[in-house]
């Protein structure tokens, strides 16, 4: 019989960094207890309590003088809040997935949010999740039971809803769920928040489970994590879930070729060394190892269970996942702490695929990074690891799930090239097409360049052994643009004022995008004194505040005012220019029977001939000139008519005056006299 380990059996990071964190506190003298179990696992829990961990239920049972250690399931916020208020010292070793999941419910939920929680209600990790809810939740543990739920209470999906999962929630399950979530509440905001870890345990657990007669699952059957994969096995084979080795006398392997080993996340290393060791006493079988991680060692028996328990803490090799908490940030690396006495650091051109991504303003200490571990070297005691080729190994999956479900994704674009621009999302290099790539085809493809845009994966091919991918900026664009249409039409009335941006000019006026749509500003429209062209008092690009003149939403079209009333200038000539008032005028215009002058912008006034000098002249060019300027009065003003008179020789001296009189008397005698 041929026996065969898969690589992901035992301890998880969290797990491990929990255990670990535990039993160096015993090394060191202290005096701990720990809220509930550490783990799911009652030979590590025994091992424990041996050497004086005791388990306590709540807070209020916690030992004088003694530190508690928080499990990593995490506990509920009120047990927090109650031992900081009540000053109990405490290590939180809550796995930083399930610390991750807390933080997305604080960040992105009050209490008008509805909160969705895919898992066990009843186990510790899910109670404590709940607990972070500011507002309703509920529990649902497969696509069944959301099915049932969001039939009986539909007005759920009126409301601003949020989605996070168990950490250990089935794989396979998540899949229905997720095909359920976006059949019933199309404006839930999901997080996929299961454990890289044990996504790939229970994928690696089915894979061996297909290739296998049948399959051993080690780990404590209160352990949530061991369940499932229980349960993604034996759909595959016969699957037995033991505790220790000393239950393999009650399995049947007879006629079995090829048996498969995994185990929990709670499981240790030594647990797992006595299974396959008594498999293969047993059946003289031939244990194949998919890695480094549980050599089978005859000094089993030798050796005690703290050592090889330490001895696995301390087994991790290269390309595995971890998950590392930021200690320090430099510009040429980043500080981590993984759980390893090494010290762990991630150099700067491991942290991304995006070379505008910057960790100095992207990260801060404390902060949760998933990494790949790349090097280890025992004699310096470091570790080099990598974020970017984290990213790399799903990103692709993510790419090409993005195109099979038509969805945004976003990216930052990094070059323009010949044909269109490039650009990053999450680490994969996606060609838009010029065409593709703006709104519009005139639309300037430098401006896209070092900015974050949303698009859309229309295409990914294989070429001579590379995949390639093709985005388009432009559907998400013209999507946007149709739902603000949309938007726009079903509240449009007339008289409403928007904040627009100039797109185009013709010579019969200006097009304004006001939000998504675009409406027209006529010429006439655009100022109160005539123009020749909308460029004398728009520029394209230009930020203009316009109001909706008249709809036709029948032909979709939006007729747009841009002069205000209050800057009409007969309105500005009716309150500051009444009759009488004296003016500095500027010659305009000339025609037999007078000249024409500037009153106010926008408006010109008649000096009629027999205002313009204190003595007969014969037309106006005699005493006046263009753009000479003028001192003249108000003499009348018809608004109807939209007419204002004014007058040079009423501001002309008395004296003046007279004597002109007497001149066009003594004028009118010599004529008399001649004839």
């Amino acid at each position: 019989m041929e026996i065969k380990l898969a690589k992901t059996a035992g301890f998880c990071f969290g797990v491990n960094r929990a255990v670990d964190m535990l039993y160096k506190m015993v090394e060191d003298g202290e005096r701990v207890c720990t809220l509930g179990p550490i783990i799911h696992n009652p030979q590590v829990i025994d091992d424990l309590a041996g050497k004086g961990v005791v388990i306590v239920d709540s807070e209020k049972d916690v030992p004088e003088n003694t530190k508690v250690v928080i499990r990593t399931h995490g506990v509920e916020k009120q047990v927090i809040d109650s031992l900081k208020a009540s000053g109990i010292e405490f290590c939180d070793a809550t796995c930083p997935f399930v610390r991750k999941i807390h933080k997305i419910i604080t960040d992105n939920s009050d209490e008008n949010t509805f909160v969705l929680i895919a898992g066990d209600a009843n186990h510790p990790e899910v109670q404590g999740i709940r607990s972070y809810c500011k507002g309703d939740s509920i529990v649902f543990k497969n696509s069944d039971d959301l099915e049932e739920y969001a039939k009986k209470h539909p007005k759920i999906a009126e409301k601003e809803i949020i989605v996070v999962w168990q950490t250990t929630f089935n794989t396979v399950e998540y899949e229905k769920c997720l095909k359920n979530l976006k059949k019933h509440y199309t404006n839930a905001k999901i997080f996929d928040t299961i454990c890289s870890a044990t996504n790939e345990r229970q994928e690696e657990a089915m894979r061996l489970a297909s290739a296998c007669d049948a399959m051993i699952i080690v780990g404590g059957r209160q352990s949530s994590n061991t369940a499932k994969l229980k349960a993604v096995c034996e759909n595959c084979c016969p699957t037995y879930l033991i505790e220790t080795a000393k239950e393999l006398s009650q399995i049947d392997l007879s006629g079995c070729e090829r048996v498969g080993v995994t185990a929990g996340a709670s499981t240790p290393a030594v647990i797992i060394k006595e299974v396959l060791s008594t498999m293969s006493e047993n059946t003289n079988a031939n244990v194949i190892e998919t890695a480094e991680e549980v050599a089978m060692t005859s000094k089993v028996d030798e050796m005690d269970f703290e050592t090889l328990l330490n001895e696995s803490l301390d087994n991790m090799s290269t390309d595995q996942k971890v998950l590392g908490i930021v200690t320090g940030i430099s510009p040429s690396e980043i500080q981590v702490d993984i759980g390893r006495k090494q010290t762990g650091y991630v150099p700067a051109d491991e942290y991304s695929a995006d070379p505008t991504a910057d960790p100095m303003k992207e990260l801060k200490i404390g902060d949760e990074i998933n990494l790949i571990i790349m090097k280890t070297n025992d004699q310096e005691g470091t570790i080099m690891l990598s974020k970017k080729r984290y990213d790399a190994q799903g990103a692709w999956d993510k790419i090409e799930a993005a195109k099979e479900n038509d969805e945004v994704v976003n990216g930052t674009v990094t070059d323009v090239i010949k044909g269109g621009v490039i650009v990053i999302v999450n680490g994969v290099r996606v060609f838009v097409p010029a065409s593709l790539a703006t709104a519009s085809r005139g639309d300037s493809l430098d401006e896209l360049l070092k900015t974050k845009v949303d698009l859309k994966i229309i295409e990914v091919k294989a070429e001579r052994g590379r995949k390639k991918a093709v985005g388009s900026i432009k559907a998400v664009l013209r999507e946007a643009r149709k739902a603000a249409e949309e938007a726009f039409w079903a509240q449009a009335e007339e008289g409403q004022v928007y904040q627009g941006t100039v797109k185009s000019l013709t010579n019969y006026g200006a097009f304004v995008d006001i939000g998504g749509v675009d409406g027209m500003v006529h010429i006439s429209e655009l100022s109160w004194k005539r123009i020749k062209h909308p460029s004398d008092v728009l520029a394209i690009g230009q930020e203009i505040e316009v109001f909706v003149k008249s709809l036709d939403k029948e032909n979709k079209k939006i007729s747009l005012g841009y002069k205000k009333a209050e800057d009409n200038p007969w309105e500005i000539l009716r309150r500051d220019y009444p009759v009488d008032t004296v003016i500095e005028s500027e010659i305009v215009g000339m025609t037999t029977f007078g000249a024409f002058a500037t009153v106010i912008p926008g408006i010109d006034g008649l000096i009629h001939i027999s205002q313009i000098a204190d003595q007969h002249i014969s037309k106006p060019q005699d005493v006046l000139k263009i753009g000479e300027k003028v001192t003249c009065k108000i003499t009348a003003i018809d608004f109807d008519k939209s007419r204002v008179s004014l007058s040079i020789r009423a501001l002309l001296a008395p004296k003046a005056e007279e004597e002109a009189v007497e001149e066009v008397a003594e004028e009118a005698a010599e004529e008399a006299v001649e004839e």
